[in-house]
């Protein structure tokens, strides 16, 4: 069964850049490893502190609990936060070649 995640959240303005960059990492290692079971797209919105994360997980286990670019995005995500992030399960209503990069 696949698992919708949405994560939105707004950054303090300082942190914006440093946030995208660990965004990037993340998103480096998983064009590097190919872990099956994920699709994943990141956003930053036109406020340029605003994020939004839709990840489509299929089965039991997320692979990004394994990487480790995720780990260090998470482990400081909240601390470069204004606002969230907030998480929700969603359903997927309808997608065309979601997720583009």
């Amino acid at each position: 069964m696949t698992v919708a995640k949405v994560i939105r959240y707004r950054t303090k303005p300082e942190c914006a850049e440093e946030n995208e960059r660990l965004i990037r990492q993340v998103f480096a290692e998983l064009a590097e490893q190919h872990p099956d079971g994920i699709r994943y797209a990141a956003f930053r919105l036109d406020d340029g502190v605003s994020f939004v994360h839709v990840a489509l997980v299929d089965g039991e286990e997320n692979p990004l609990t394994k990487s480790a670019a995720f780990g260090e995005f998470s482990a400081g995500v909240k601390d470069r936060c204004a606002e969230g992030p907030i998480p929700a399960d969603a359903t997927v209503v309808g997608s065309y070649r979601l997720p583009a990069g």
